[in-house]
């Protein structure tokens, strides 16, 4: 059954037509968006996906990726940080268009998934945890979800540094010459912070909101150079607070822009604004925002190289695990915009996702791309893994972003 925002917007498609005069030649109108019914389809058959998926994905595992050459998925186990993307798709599409067939699945990766809750060794909790109870909390709540949540927070915390003010990203990093004493922070960091918001409202322990603010802090302030571009990677004295270096570890060089990054910088600046109505955060967000949408490198079509900087532009690989998070946080943006910022990133947010949507980076037969939606995704260049594939995470970023797609046309 099609969730009822999806039904009334297709309706208002239809009444559109029906109001033309007997004769007329049928024009469209201008109101009419074709990128509904477009979405509508994908939605649908992205129900049929994941029920394939599903299917041919072991109880205890969570799909990563496809290997073409080898025709099967690769997944792993619960401790892996985008554990929380294939059940956090799975509640998004029951709740968009009504898929019962998919919650029993829901219902068994959760309830293995829920041992994570105290896992203090990764700093993808929010990812983890968030994407999968957050929604299903969000969805159903109860105290058990709630539970969960509070000590995925609580672990999440424990890796907090009060000298640098940041949250601790990777535990070892011998690649990066990080001593024992060293605090690495990477920008993906900022999407796990929505945790620590739901656990300060849920909870009323300001703790974790001061925790997120002074991580959000210490980010814009270090992590991101004149032009609001991000660098990957920062390595601190974890005695002192002190910068001792500004790198990357999957972008093209130390001073390269890796797409992905900016991508989860400007994503987890929205949400910094969504929460804290701190206006220094919505400015941070428009200036990524703008970094990217004015950036020479960046295709008409808007889907990102994997690296803005990256060697044999116009030939490097995209990057659409990149497109579809910053879509979905374009969406968000423009809600706290007007006048022509809302309506460049509205029509920079819906280009993005007309390019996902067509035979280029969709699929358009179930049982294709090993169960996964988004084609053309790259996980980490400079190692050489997940290259040119479908990744969990940029299905999950996808239907978000359809979703709030329909839910700006309301």
């Amino acid at each position: 059954m099609i969730n009822k925002v999806v039904s009334l917007l297709l309706i208002s498609i239809i009444l559109c037509g029906c109001n033309e005069m007997p004769g007329k030649k049928d024009i469209k109108k201008e109101n009419e968006d074709q990128l509904l019914p477009v979405i509508d389809s994908t939605l649908k058959r992205a129900v049929k996906q994941y029920t394939y998926l599903s299917e041919i994905t072991e109880k205890g595992r969570y799909p990563k990726t496809y290997i073409e050459k080898e025709k099967k998925i690769e997944t792993s186990d619960s401790g892996w940080w985008c554990s929380g993307f294939f059940p956090g798709s799975l509640l998004y599409l029951d709740d968009i268009v009504g898929a019962p067939e998919l919650k029993m699945k829901t219902d068994e990766v959760l309830e293995d998934l829920k041992k994570e809750q105290f896992n203090t060794t990764t700093h993808d909790l929010g990812f983890m945890m968030f994407c999968s109870f957050g929604n299903a909390e969000r969805l159903n709540s109860n105290p058990s979800y709630q539970e969960i949540l509070m000590n995925s927070a609580r672990s999440l915390s424990t890796r907090y540094n009060d000298t640098v003010k940041a949250i601790r990203s990777w535990d070892s990093a011998p690649w990066n010459k990080a001593g024992k004493d060293d605090l690495v922070v990477i920008i993906d960091n900022m999407m796990n912070l929505e945790l620590l918001f739901w656990a300060t409202k849920h909870s009323n322990d300001s703790t974790f909101y001061k925790i997120a603010v002074n991580h959000a802090n210490t980010t814009m302030q270090n992590h991101f150079r004149e032009d609001h571009s991000s660098f990957h990677e920062l390595i601190y004295d974890g005695n002192t607070g002190e910068v001792k270096a500004k790198i990357t570890n999957q972008g093209a060089s130390d001073s390269s822009s890796w797409a992905r990054g900016q991508a989860w910088g400007l994503y987890g600046f929205v949400v910094m604004f969504r929460e804290t109505k701190d206006i220094k955060y919505l400015t941070h967000a428009k200036n990524i925002a703008d970094y990217l949408l004015s950036h020479p490198n960046l295709p008409e079509d808007k889907i990102p190289y994997w690296d803005f900087n990256a060697p044999g532009i116009p030939n490097a690989l995209r990057d659409s695990s990149a497109g579809a998070i910053i879509a979905s946080a374009l969406l968000e943006l423009s809600r706290y915009s007007t006048g022509d910022d809302k309506l460049r990133y509205l029509n920079n947010s819906k280009k993005i996702l007309e390019t996902l949507l067509t035979k280029d980076y969709i699929i358009s037969e179930v049982g294709e791309n090993g169960g996964f939606l988004l084609k053309h995704g790259v996980g980490n260049m400079p190692n050489g893994t997940e290259i040119d594939t479908p990744l969990s995470y940029g299905d999950y970023y996808l239907i978000e972003a359809m979703i709030r797609y329909l839910h700006s046309k309301q």
